[in-house]
């Protein structure tokens, strides 16, 4: 009984370490697990893992021990994966790190031939883990726009007149919004998900599970474009009403079981071509049960009695490593930076060079989704030209949650979709600004068009890409104790017989204008 009291008082200290460490890891992601539809599946996975590593327990005991090291490596991994991950502002690396350590100290405990038997479970807590906002947001839009034009697809195959422009499906007298909720996302995680679950579970041929896992893929996009085809047939015949409350979320819960049993209906097909286990019933192939279990007695007894699960030298080593690493942990979360003074963008000047401003604010719910430091947001106005929109978010210290985002996430909306996404060289006035890249998007809706250029100005950079953005933020905070920067965007609408390349140049005259300015309120 004695290993079992060291294993138990071990893994005790090693869950309140992990605690600490990755707290507001864990919050974040239990936020996103509780307050979102996307990832409510996520609060049972660990529950899934757990119960599925309990199962091989049988299977554990008659593995012999052996001495390994590697854990400590792996864990050892996760921990710099940790630093990488605070100091780049991303959750997920941070969430990634969180899981290696797990598995580092799952080899440390079990040994490798160990580790390998509940391989799956371990694997399987990766799909509690919410994408990066970035891959998020882009996944989110083009489903968005899949799904609307699925959508319309369906009601003009019963006869409805219905029309597309981007996210915004056009039934005459009414227009429907995909929004992000409808670009099926909500289904497609739990779906993939619950596939693989099914799959580790289905005991048949390696190809089939594999079939079943990718076939979630087209099921959900598919369904979710016949729901939102259903919600278009229900407002013509009742009324936009029919688009929301109960309507709506009924129509939801019926399209993911529709989506189960057409899981479970593939599941048993595979189990009729080319049977693995001939005369097996699909039943008897699907089950939570480890075929690999021996019930011996003996096996029981030594469980019992913990011979097989007194925790080795690497083990207690992996727990003696973690301790002072969660007070190093501290002093990362709570480092200084030094950012350079700065004018407040409240004195950004409304004239420049010919150019006229008119500052307003931006909604309450983008503050605080934000979560900028200051920023300004007008329209600037030379002659009797179209206005030039200019936007800049500034942020004193990026840390996770609180940093620049992509407007690539935040561009499509409203029925715009994004055409075109290239780069385009900035000509500067000599003196001005340093030569610089920008992000070029053209959007569209219909037949109006609007060109956003934007890039990120990150202490003494002009950064286009949002992974670069990353990497500059982790060398910057070890080498100069800074991660201040801003995002800097501007539009401009293509007006009536208005060309593109006349817009481009409005776009970089004001670029060129406004650079002069700009290192006051963002500092390099």
């Amino acid at each position: 009984m004695a290993g079992n009291r060291y294993l138990i008082f071990t893994s005790v200290l090693v869950v309140a370490l992990l605690d600490y460490m990755y707290a507001e890891s864990l919050a974040y992601l239990f936020s996103r697990w509780l307050g979102t539809e996307d990832y409510s599946h996520g609060i049972i996975v660990p529950f899934i893992s757990g119960y599925l590593i309990w199962q091989s327990r049988h299977h554990l005991s008659k593995i012999s021990k052996e001495k390994s090291w590697w854990g400590l490596a792996v864990m050892a991994l996760g921990l710099v994966l940790y630093v990488v991950g605070e100091l780049s502002t991303l959750f997920v690396v941070l969430h990634i790190s969180l899981w290696v350590v797990l598995v580092g100290l799952a080899i440390a405990l079990l040994g490798i031939r160990g580790a390998k038997v509940i391989a799956f479970p371990l694997g399987y807590l990766l799909t509690a883990i919410p994408l990066p906002t970035f891959f998020y947001a882009s996944l989110s839009s083009k489903l968005q726009l899949w799904s609307s034009s699925l959508g319309v697809g369906c009601l003009q195959l019963v006869g409805v007149m219905a029309f597309r422009e981007g996210n915004v499906i056009d039934l005459g007298p009414v227009q429907l919004q995909v929004v992000e909720a409808c670009s099926g996302i909500r289904y497609l995680f739990p779906l993939t998900s619950l596939a693989l679950l099914c799959a580790y579970l289905f005991k048949d041929k390696m190809w089939k599970r594999v079939v079943l896992v990718l076939s979630s893929i087209p099921i959900s996009i598919l369904l979710n474009g016949f729901r939102i085809g259903m919600i278009g047939i229900l407002v013509e015949l009742y009324g936009k009403g029919a688009a929301e409350g109960f309507y709506h979320l009924f129509e939801g819960w019926v399209i993911f079981m529709v989506s189960l049993g057409l899981l479970i209906l593939e599941m048993s097909l595979l189990g009729r071509v080319r049977a693995s286990i001939p005369g097996k019933p699909f039943l008897e192939r699907f089950t939570w049960k480890n075929q690999e279990v021996d019930s011996d007695r003996e096996d029981r007894l030594k469980i019992s009695h913990g011979t097989i699960v007194f925790p080795g030298p690497a083990y207690l080593c992996s727990v003696v490593i973690l301790a002072p690493f969660s007070l190093f942990s501290t002093a990362i979360v709570n480092r200084g930076e030094v950012p350079p003074p700065r004018a407040a963008f409240v004195d950004f000047p409304m004239q420049i060079d010919g150019w006229q401003g008119a500052p307003f604010a931006l909604e309450q719910q983008y503050i605080d989704a934000l979560r900028f430091d200051d920023y300004v947001l007008a329209d600037y106005r030379s002659d009797k030209e179209q206005p030039v929109n200019f936007y800049a978010a500034y942020y004193r210290s990026q840390r996770k949650g609180q940093s620049a985002h992509s407007p690539q996430s935040c561009l499509p909306g409203g029925g715009w979709e994004i055409a075109s996404l290239t780069q385009a060289e900035l000509p500067v006035l000599a003196g001005a600004m340093q030569p610089l890249r920008a992000n070029r998007a053209v959007i569209q809706k219909g037949d109006q068009k609007q060109i956003v250029l934007y890039w990120f100005k990150q202490r003494d950079r002009n950064l286009t890409n949002e992974y670069l953005v990353k990497v500059y933020l982790l060398w910057d905070a070890f080498s100069r104790q800074r991660t201040d920067g801003a995002l800097v965007r501007l539009a401009a609408l293509v007006g009536p017989g208005e060309s593109e390349a006349a817009v481009d140049r409005r776009l970089q005259q004001f670029a060129a204008t406004v650079g002069r300015e700009l290192s006051r309120f963002v500092p390099d």
